[in-house]
């Protein structure tokens, strides 16, 4: 059958020049077929690169009428590896780059393939920002589509609140403006509908920033993570201004483990910022503040060169009401173990009161204020994979046998770990009572399922 397929998919190409496609023969094939996550071993039919909407229109048609099995592909960093799907056709969105920004500087039009960091930069020029992930190679819209949690979600709310419109190849091969009922289920369920093209999302002036990681002494790891929350909890009963975002992490540096806190204040305001710093930094030892005034580009930059570029392993992660003396010393006690590899990581996002940046209306359902535990099971060779995997579990299996009442029902689509076909019971850990508009919006917009290896997979339940 793949045989047959690639030969229908050559004579599509030689009727379709412009169409740049990456053929297994070509020696770009294993270059242009790599994903963030190695372990994922998925060789697809060819890789196929359009460069306008038209070309991902026929593409899709001639994939449909052909009944060829297609995934879709902007950053590449999907954490289980799925923008490559064995024996599938790989389209390639990294052409759509674009960032047109609205003459009332309220909006940007975005294309589908940008990278965060791409974005940013574009952005950051005009006086402009948005909300991003801290990871400069992640691709904007897979970041944004799902949820999107990051170092400004606090100020501006998630990734997803941020789309207003979007423009997408629908299952017939249509380029169509996303209405209503689409627009809604692509924030939270992302591309499952169609073949995004480009997305209209908020911008925000901003021409100064204050950012960088307080390093807090880690030698008594968990006891330093345990009293860090504590202190924590006592300061933020009493209110945190909008404009400051703090994320904890705990790495593995030159130095060894260490807990550190990426502190992020977007505003003008740098005095107040500075205040809060001081007020971070005093809630354990610090034994470095790298907090500076700074850009956008310049501190995307810096994530770049501390971020490994490719990885072996998974994700898990969990989402808990509070930072309890139970969750803290459950996930201290694993921190003790963290696996010393570079690609084995920690870390916590908060979603804090959204009342005053409202949610869109969306299928994100994760909206009470909550913390979102990102566990990285991951390792820069094979070799040591397994162990950070098997840590990973660990700490995840500890936390979810921790006060049940403590812990979120929905879980992030974008670090679970599960293995596909989604069941219902699935569907409604992400999506939670959304699940069953998602499956409606599937069937109104895909009943064939042409879009069958996007993410989420909704094939088995149609």
């Amino acid at each position: 059958m793949e045989q047959s397929h690639l030969a229908a998919l050559e004579d599509f190409l030689k009727n379709h020049p412009g169409i740049k496609c990456t053929l297994p023969s070509s020696p770009q094939y294993l270059a242009d077929r790599k994903v963030f996550i190695l372990s994922r071993k998925a060789n697809p039919l060819a890789i196929a690169h359009p460069e306008t909407a038209e070309q991902v229109s026929v593409l899709v048609q001639f994939l449909r009428s052909n009944g060829i099995k297609f995934t879709v592909r902007a950053g590449g960093h999907h954490l289980l590896g799925f923008s490559i799907e064995e024996g599938a056709l790989t389209i390639d969105m990294r052409a759509f780059a674009s960032v047109d920004i609205a003459a009332n500087r309220e909006t940007a039009t975005v294309g589908a393939g940008i990278l965060q960091h791409e974005l940013c930069n574009a952005l950051w020029d005009k006086g402009l920002a948005t909300p991003t992930g801290a990871i400069p190679s992640v691709g904007y819209l897979g970041w944004a589509m799902y949820g999107g949690y990051g170092p400004f979600s606090s100020h501006w709310g998630l990734g997803v609140d941020q789309i207003v419109a979007a423009t997408l190849v629908d299952a017939s091969g249509a380029i169509v403006r996303a209405d209503d009922t689409l627009l809604k289920a692509v924030r939270g369920a992302g591309g499952a509908f169609g073949i995004i093209i480009d997305v209209s999302i908020k911008v925000y002036h901003l021409k100064s920033l204050l950012t960088g990681a307080i390093f807090y002494d880690s030698q008594e790891i968990s006891k330093t993570f345990m009293d860090y929350n504590a202190k924590y909890q006592e300061i933020s009963k009493h209110g945190l201004p909008k404009q400051l975002t703090l994320q904890q992490m705990v790495v593995n540096g030159p130095p060894g483990r260490v807990f550190c806190v990426s502190f992020m204040w977007s505003s003008e305001s740098i005095e107040e910022g500075y205040h809060w710093c001081n007020k971070i930094a005093c809630l354990g030892t610090v034994i470095m503040n790298t907090v500076e005034v700074t850009t956008i580009p310049k501190w995307y930059s810096g994530n770049a060169a501390l971020i490994p570029s490719t990885m072996y392993g998974s994700f898990r992660t969990h989402s808990v009401k509070d930072m309890t003396q139970e969750v803290t010393g459950c996930i201290g006690r694993a921190l003790e173990k963290l696996p010393a590899d570079p690609g084995t990581m920690f870390s916590i996002h908060q979603l804090r009161d959204t009342s005053e940046t409202p949610a869109s209306a969306s299928v994100f359902s994760t909206r009470e204020p909550h913390f979102m535990l990102e566990i990285v099971g991951c390792a820069t060779t094979t070799e040591k994979a397994e162990t950070s995997e098997q840590w990973a579990f660990d700490t995840w299996a500890e936390v979810k046998n921790t006060n049940s009442s403590n812990l979120l029902d929905h879980v992030y689509i974008s670090l679970d770990h599960v293995e596909y076909p989604c069941d219902l019971h699935t569907l409604t850990r992400y999506f939670g009572d959304y699940a069953q508009d998602i499956l409606t919006t599937k069937k109104d917009y895909d009943p064939e399922n042409v879009f069958g290896l996007t993410v989420p997979r909704l094939g088995n339940l149609l």
